[in-house]
């Protein structure tokens, strides 16, 4: 009997309204989670390892202009792209990641190559662009990564005069205690996946382009291991989207973890408990991808909505998701 395998991935999570989003948009996004899907599980229902399951679909959303990440990734204040990517692997819970990479086509591959051949596990720019340089993976120039839509919220968000989390609503000072209603096209953010592999190991993979007109460098969760990005085969693996100053005070993914290992809670539960009842109550808007070492996924958020897909050994069927319910 084969042993269970399971994938999981996410391609961010926030106020996602359903009147705003049109047929035509939402079909490409099932259909690029979906393509996601299949890279990742690929490997996995081939005997592969999940740290190249995670990989592989990372990277195909990374190659989406759809997402915050990769080649959709928003502009910066200086009218550029600083993108993070971590990645891990519970069998030893070796790790790697990038900050503020500018020229690597796909960020979580720099990441891979800084857990692979470096003793370090966090890079920055201009460091994290060089080791890949050298390594010989693809490189672009920022004409790769420019898309008309992040170029334009970025024109936006500097008339605001704010940062603006690219899966969050547009809000004005004078209108930030109103709820208001956004385009789709500005709701994508922070891409993950989590899977177990037929050998019984787990890994996490997580990458951004950050926030809209965020200036001095600025670094949320996603490539800081147990707050964005977590794997250890004792517990589970975990790829957090969302507000990442908020994920980073809360240690979120190793807190899962820790619930996990110290409390004997399950999954399903260890999540609830972060994500519902320590993030929300400090603000803390966003989701995550989880999966154990039995194969059991957890994907929950606290947000209107989260882009997410997911498949197991159970039954082989793939799942897609926006919406809550």
């Amino acid at each position: 009997m084969t042993a269970p395998f399971a994938l999981a991935l996410h391609g961010g999570a926030g106020t996602i309204s359903p009147a705003l989003m049109t047929p035509e948009k939402e079909h490409a996004y099932h259909q690029a989670l979906q393509a996601a899907l299949a890279a990742g599980y690929g490997v996995l229902r081939q005997g592969g390892a999940a740290l190249d399951a995670v990989e592989q679909a990372v990277r195909s959303l990374e190659d989406c202009p759809l997402f915050n990440a990769g080649r959709g990734a928003v502009f910066t204040h200086d009218g550029h792209h600083e993108m993070d990517a971590a990645i891990m692997d519970g069998r030893n819970r070796a790790a790697g990641a990038v900050a503020g990479a500018r020229t690597v086509q796909n960020p979580i591959r720099a990441a891979r190559l800084v857990m692979e051949k470096t003793e370090h596990v966090l890079l920055a720019w201009p460091g994290a662009d060089e080791l890949a340089r050298l390594h010989g993976l693809p490189t672009q120039p920022q004409e790769y990564f420019f898309t008309q839509q992040r170029y334009d919220q970025l024109q936006e968000a500097l008339q605001e005069g704010r940062m603006r989390l690219d899966h969050s609503e547009a809000q004005s000072a004078d209108t930030a205690a109103t709820p208001t209603h956004e385009d789709p096209k500005k709701k994508m953010g922070t891409v993950g996946a989590v899977a177990l592999d037929q050998h019984g190991n787990l890994a996490a993979a997580t990458s951004t382009g950050g926030m809209t007109n965020k200036q001095f460098s600025r670094i949320g969760d996603s490539p800081i291991i147990g707050s964005g990005t977590f794997a250890d085969n004792r517990t589970c693996a975990i790829s957090c989207t969302g507000h990442g100053e908020f994920f980073l005070r809360a240690v979120v993914a190793h807190d899962i973890s820790c619930l996990m290992e110290y409390r004997g809670l399950s999954l399903a539960e260890a999540c609830r408990v972060v994500v519902h009842d320590k993030l929300a109550p400090i603000g803390g808007e966003g989701g995550l991808v989880a999966v154990d070492a039995a194969g059991n996924v957890a994907l929950p958020f606290n947000s209107e909505g989260m882009y997410r897909a997911w498949q197991t050994s159970a039954d082989h069927t793939p799942s897609v998701a926006i919406y809550k319910g």
